[in-house]
C-alpha cells in the first residue's frame, strides 16, 4: 500500500468520525429533515470512499470512523447522565439504516483504476 493510499484512508477514517458526529446531533434536531440530511451524508461518505480508492477499502475506512463516532456518542452518557442520542424511532432508522448503507457501500464497491497510488495490473492475458 502506498504512501498516499494510506494516508487516504487515514482522512477517510477521520472524515468518517466527523460525518457520523455531526449526522448523530442533525438526525435528532432537525425532524424528520434532519433524518434525510443525517442519513444522505452518511450514504455520501461511504461512497465517496469507495469511489475515491476504487475498492472497497475506502467504504470500510470511512465506516469504521462513522460506527466508532457513533458507538461512542450513543453508548456513553454526558458528565451531566443523558445521552446525546434520543429515544425514539427516528434514531433507531438512523443507526439502521446508517450500518446498512456501510455495510452495502464496503460491498459494491466499483471497479476500476484506484484514483490514488499505483494502478492494479491488467487483468487476463499479457499482450
Amino acid at each position: 500500500m502506498s504512501l498516499a493510499r494510506l494516508a487516504a484512508h487515514a482522512g477517510l477514517v477521520v472524515l468518517g468520525a466527523v460525518v457520523g458526529t455531526a449526522a448523530l446531533l442533525v438526525q435528532g434536531g432537525w425532524p424528520p429533515g434532519g433524518l434525510l440530511l443525517a442519513l444522505a451524508a452518511s450514504v455520501g461518505v461511504f461512497a465517496g470512499g469507495a469511489l475515491l480508492t476504487r475498492a472497497r477499502s475506502g467504504a470500510v475506512a470511512a465506516a469504521a470512523g462513522w460506527v466508532l463516532a457513533v458507538l461512542y456518542l450513543v453508548l456513553f452518557p454526558r458528565p451531566e447522565g443523558d445521552f446525546l442520542i434520543a429515544a425514539g424511532l427516528g434514531s433507531d432508522i438512523f443507526l439502521l439504516v446508517g450500518v446498512l448503507t456501510a455495510v452495502v457501500c464496503a460491498t459494491l464497491a466499483p471497479p476500476g483504476q484506484p484514483r490514488l497510488g499505483r494502478p492494479r495490473e491488467p487483468a487476463g492475458r499479457p499482450e
